[in-house]
């Protein structure tokens, strides 16, 4: 999965040509570490249609105010560059990601 950091958010997100799936991490998060695996095989199957990528929280601090991203983990979704759906907390199964990724693409 693609490392994005406040730089390359605009470019890598915003201006991309497809849906985005952003993750957002924490090295000490262990749903994010958990969830992590499972997100990677979406990915793989979705590659065609979806980008996904992921931000290392901890050393993107402002970027995560700037988005409002409170709690980890954190998926927001982005279709022309705009964010049209977020999920967020510890309880995050990855059948949610699943449910939320149709219902982005379905839109």
């Amino acid at each position: 999965m693609l490392e994005v950091d406040s730089d390359t958010f605009a470019g890598e997100v915003l201006q991309a040509a497809r849906p985005v799936v952003v993750d957002f991490w924490g090295p000490r998060c262990a749903p994010c570490l958990a969830l992590m695996p499972h997100v990677e095989k979406l990915e793989a199957s979705c590659a065609d249609t979806v980008k996904f990528v992921k931000i290392d929280a901890s050393r993107n601090r402002r970027l995560c105010l700037d988005l409002r991203v409170l709690s980890l983990p954190t998926y927001l979704f982005y279709r022309n560059g705009e964010n049209v759906a977020r999920l967020a907390g510890g309880d995050i199964r990855i059948q949610d990601i699943e449910e939320q990724l149709r219902k982005v693409l379905e839109t």
